[in-house]
């Protein structure tokens, strides 16, 4: 089989997600805004939204995007079919 990616997960991150776990707060925490801000930072973006999957951030992108039924969209011979679907559903 021929890989297509490769995690680098390392103890600091094994712990993180621990200490989420072990927290009051699954989702919509204290943490959600700092990854938001880290991630604006790092990318030079003046925000960042997360989102809770892939899917949601490929819709999310699509709308704001402005992408309407009569626009061609062009995605990787090679991905999920969440990309397509996304598509098919905006």
């Amino acid at each position: 089989m021929i890989p297509y990616g490769r995690q680098n997960i390392i103890k600091e991150d094994i712990q993180a997600v621990v200490d989420v776990l072990k927290s009051d707060f699954l989702t919509q925490g204290p943490l959600v805004p700092q990854f938001e801000q880290s991630v604006a930072k790092y990318t030079g973006a003046r925000y960042a939204i997360s989102c809770v999957n892939g899917s949601s951030a490929l819709q999310l992108s699509l709308e704001l995007g402005g992408v309407s039924p009569d626009d061609e969209v062009i995605v990787p011979s090679l991905t999920f079919i969440a990309t397509v679907n996304a598509i098919k559903h905006n």
